[in-house]
């Protein structure tokens, strides 16, 4: 919908939408930031439970997944309640040191550890095609005012990253819902439509895919069902086309390019310029 001339009930409910889908994916962006007291403890909180199971209710409630195109398997109506509540079942079950431990074993020290959680590390493309990726994702960043924070510094098109830019556009769109602002409504729309089909569309579910795999009955595959069920959602809300399920990483060949990780001690976060 491109235009905020709706009645107040259906705006209400487009600004709620927007709403939930910010907390959906504040908190899978959460999950995958290296593990902290911190972290598992947001995650823990009664209010943060409730707020998951509010958000993927409403949003099997208002529709969206039933226009996803591909195989019926492929979709995700209600079952996205399943999968948030699934993954809730396991913020109590690990220690820190466990969830310490089985990030790492997952994504290593390096861009491509068991499960690669960076953008521009999957598909064929040349060895010049990863920096410009990744300038036009900084350029997304930018364009809304959001830098990564140097002392915390991640990647900016790992996986956590990503979902976090489309937290704020969500937010950002609830906010010109709110008071009226079409025009900043339009901008953040498509903004997402956009960012979601070249960038975290394109390789999210792959992702996905790969930590359930690697860890189908753990705190991480469980976030992966999640994660996947989510970005069917949104396929079918947008009217794009569903992210491969799987996709090669490009040649070891064009590792030289210096786009190294950060280190253990890094956090996946953007900033507002003060």
């Amino acid at each position: 919908m491109d235009s905020l001339e709706t009645q107040p009930s259906d705006r209400e409910q487009l600004r709620d939408q927007a709403i939930c889908r910010s907390v959906l994916y504040g908190a899978i962006s959460l999950g995958l930031h290296y593990p902290t007291d911190e972290t598992l403890s947001v995650l823990r909180t009664e209010d943060s439970r409730l707020a998951l199971w509010d958000a993927a209710s409403f949003l099997a409630a208002t529709g969206g997944a039933e226009d996803a195109r591909g195989p019926s398997s492929e979709r995700a109506p209600a079952d996205l309640v399943a999968r948030v509540q699934d993954w809730a079942t396991k913020f109590d079950s690990l220690s820190l040191e466990e969830l310490l431990a089985r990030f790492e074993k997952l994504f290593g020290h390096t861009a491509r550890g068991t499960v690669c959680p960076y953008e521009t590390e999957y598909g064929q493309e040349g060895l010049f095609e990863q920096p410009r990726q990744l300038a036009t994702i900084m350029g997304y960043y930018q364009a809304f005012g959001l830098t990564t924070r140097t002392e915390e510094r991640e990647r900016a098109d790992h996986a956590g990253c990503e979902l976090e830019f489309l937290d704020f556009l969500c937010r950002k769109e609830a906010y010109a819902i709110e008071s009226g602002d079409e025009s900043m409504g339009s901008e953040t729309r498509k903004a997402q439509r956009l960012f979601l089909k070249d960038h975290l569309g394109r390789f999210g579910r792959a992702f996905a895919r790969m930590l359930r795999e690697q860890e189908p009955d753990g705190f991480f595959g469980r976030l992966g069902d999640l994660l996947f069920a989510f970005l069917t959602w949104e396929y079918g809300r947008l009217r794009i086309e569903p992210g491969a399920v799987v996709l090669p990483l490009r040649s070891a060949e064009d590792d030289a390019v210096p786009m190294a990780c950060g280190g253990k001690e890094d956090l996946i976060q953007l900033g507002v310029p003060r």
